[in-house]
């Protein structure tokens, strides 16, 4: 139960805060936004929330306490819906300045103010916090700005008052990565001034507002963090540290953040005002916009999952990199899992990657041990006897998922789900052996698992609609996004992926440098080039699955050149034996520079890499593999990495022109082959 102070009255004259006051005299308002399950801050709630503060301060309460209602946190940040479309850079100024006024009127309360802050307090919610006097927070309460996700940086005074609350070195860095923190490591930071457990929230406040809890202030190192010559040498460093990670061109924000900060970080009110004008800015760029596409993105595919999976025990049949993974995966989120294999070598490097992965992911030890004890090491194969979904992992072979299937399907209860996580073979050829193929479906996952968000839910035409529908739910209590997508070769994400690798190829076999073309598609803003990705996923695999594409869609795919045959022979297959195109070493590449003279990335080279995976994407659309455009972009991105500030391939087609995508395709096919003829899907796609 949350402590929200003396029962408010039930006809409150507002429609998102209820005001009360408690035997003190203090003033408590809980922030309860109307017909949303989270606190979000749009133009009609900040405009209330000025007429609130205004009726507050005419009463002369001895206090303010600012809590939510909402069991799920604080505030969660800005209203997103209020981004997007934005392309007036001087109407987001205005509509900024208004809600910096309703923030600016909460910090010139002359009474004490407190906020209490329990479970998410982010973006905006953290920034009406820091217009606070006091800030207490509540054991599990998390901290953060994810503006810089968007394309943004904070908007309502944080970049002015974090900074000068605490050392830029690390205020800078939290509004730079978008990473969250916890109470207490926002505590030890100064952030907040008392960490707490909700049943003390009464005595904490008492204490804050009367004078007895000690409060942070900004230290002699963030004071002289903040003078021009230190700001100087410290946003060099940062400019440097962020390139590392991204282009100025491709993602402006780090950048306009550090900038504002250098010029304006020695005064509060000037940087408070060159905010909202670079805020405004940023807004309005395509980075920005496409990246709050992605946003909206990610909740379109977190809907199509649903809800109510009634999944509780997963058997995981295969325990190598990706079976083991995924056991780890979903043993994390919760579910019960018994992981089988014929060896009990890959069991235990499965655990032991689970338990390296919890101890990054996961915060308290206990549930760390709780996760491993989920995960259980089945090299008997008893566990699919009581499975609500058997998951097959193992290697690519039509004739060895088929004799798994044989053995384990009159062992799994009559309402269990079978799930393949094969990543090119359709399902049409898998349920040919099978009793109850109707219970047969794809569950397929990307690699690394914990990093990409996507599965592909593959469906095909003898499908009982009920397992489809529990497969998303899955999908969607593990904390994944799914794609429902036809049965087809190599489905979508492969399919496209594979042609982007095979380009690349033959783009070797012509001499071009393979860092030159890893540097192509890095420049158009993909987070691995091509050959780099080959050499990830395997080489063996990527062969496998380029051959069987090859014979459904023939010239549509390059073909894999023979040298590439023989390199898979040698078992040179990439970072899993050290050796690929590039030699690995603690699981990164090892890249020599490219010389400073000599060819230059060109966009042809950039064409012929990406243009491809838009071509496929409208393919699949057409065929009516996937039905949804905007899905298929989620997909790409959440899947494969696919640029995010382009929004995905469809949207990347439709900013640069349909016309031009088709014209572009055709030269290339005059000057390369078939392989780049646009699709027919093209004069229908809008």
């Amino acid at each position: 139960m949350l402590a929200l102070g003396p029962q408010p009255a039930q006809d409150s004259l507002y429609k998102h805060f209820k005001p009360t006051r408690d035997a003190d005299g203090v003033a408590w308002l809980l922030f309860d936004r109307a017909d949303a399950s989270a606190n979000t801050l749009s133009s009609d709630v900040m405009e209330e929330f000025d007429a609130v503060l205004a009726a507050i301060e005419t009463e002369r309460p001895a206090g303010l306490v600012i809590r939510s209602a909402k069991p799920s946190g604080f505030i969660a940040g800005a209203d997103v819906n209020e981004f997007r479309g934005a392309s007036d850079a001087g109407m987001v100024e205005t509509r900024i300045r208004a809600a910096h006024a309703v923030v600016d009127h909460l910090e010139a309360l002359k009474l004490p103010t407190v906020a209490v802050i329990h479970g998410f307090c982010l973006g905006g919610g953290l920034e009406v916090a820091l217009a606070c006097q006091a800030r207490i927070a509540v054991e599990g309460a998390r901290f953060g700005f994810p503006e810089v996700m968007l394309g943004l940086h904070p908007g309502l005074g944080g970049t002015a008052r974090f900074t000068a609350l605490v050392n830029p070195t690390q205020s800078m860095a939290l509004m730079l990565t978008g990473r969250t923190i916890d109470a207490r490591r926002a505590k030890a930071l100064g952030l907040v001034d008392a960490v707490t457990q909700e049943r003390h929230v009464q005595g904490a406040v008492r204490d804050a507002l009367f004078g007895r809890l000690k409060r942070a202030k900004p230290g002699l190192l963030t004071r002289a963090a903040n003078l021009g010559p230190v700001r100087g040498l410290l946003a060099k460093r940062m400019r440097a540290e962020a390139a590392k990670a991204a282009s100025r061109e491709h993602y402006p924000a780090p950048f306009a953040l550090i900038d504002l900060w250098e010029a304006h970080g020695g005064s509060k009110s000037a940087m408070l005002k060159a905010e909202q004008a670079s805020f405004a800015k940023l807004m309005v760029t395509p980075t920005a916009q496409n990246l709050i596409r992605v946003f909206f993105l990610r909740e379109l595919m977190k809907k199509a999952a649903g809800s109510g999976s009634t999944v509780k025990h997963v058997h995981v049949i295969g325990a190598g990199a990706m079976g083991g993974d995924i056991a780890a995966w979903v043993a994390g989120q919760g579910l019960r899992v018994s992981l089988a294999d014929m060896k009990a070598e890959p069991i235990a490097g499965a655990v032991k990657r689970a338990a390296e992965l919890y101890g990054k992911i996961i915060r308290k030890p206990t549930d760390v041990r709780d996760a491993l004890d989920r995960l259980i090491p089945d090299m008997d194969g008893e566990g699919v006897r009581n499975a609500d979904l058997v998951i097959e992992a193992v290697p690519e072979k039509l004739e060895l998922k088929q004799k798994v299937y044989a053995g384990i399907e009159p062992r799994m209860k009559p309402s269990a789900i079978l799930a393949t996580n094969t990543s090119s073979i359709p399902l049409q050829d898998l349920r040919t052996t099978l009793a109850r193929p109707d219970r047969l479906v794809g569950l397929h996952f990307f690699n690394p698992v914990s990093r990409l968000q996507l599965v592909e839910v593959v469906s095909h035409d003898g499908n009982d609609a009920q397992v489809l529908k529990e497969a998303l739910a899955f999908v969607g209590a593990i904390d994944r996004l799914p794609l429902s997508v036809q049965s087809s070769p190599g489905f979508l994400v492969n399919r496209a992926l594979t042609l982007y690798m095979l380009e690349a190829m033959v783009m070797l076999d012509e001499k071009i440098d393979q860092r030159l073309i890893d540097a192509a598609a890095e420049q158009f803003g993909m987070p691995m080039g091509p050959i780099e990705l080959a050499d990830q996923v395997g080489l063996d695999i990527c062969l496998d699955v380029g051959d069987m594409l090859r014979t459904k869609f023939g010239d549509l795919l390059p073909p894999p050149p023979a040298w590439l045959r023989e390199k898979v022979a040698r078992g040179e297959l990439g970072r899993k034996t050290g050796k690929g195109f590039y030699s690995w070493k603690d699981g990164k590449a090892q890249k020599a520079p490219l010389p400073e003279t000599g060819p230059r990335v060109t966009d042809q080279m950039i064409d012929r890499l990406v243009l491809p995976m838009s071509n496929v994407c409208v393919a699949a659309l057409r065929e009516g593999i996937v039905d949804d455009a905007d899905a298929v972009d989620g997909a790409m991105i959440f899947g494969t990495g696919y640029a995010p500030f382009r929004g995905g391939p469809l949207n990347y087609a439709r900013t640069r022109g349909v016309e031009n995508i088709v014209s572009t395709l055709r030269a290339l096919a005059e000057r390369f082959g078939a392989r780049f003829a646009p699709d027919p899907g093209w004069d229908n796609f809008k």
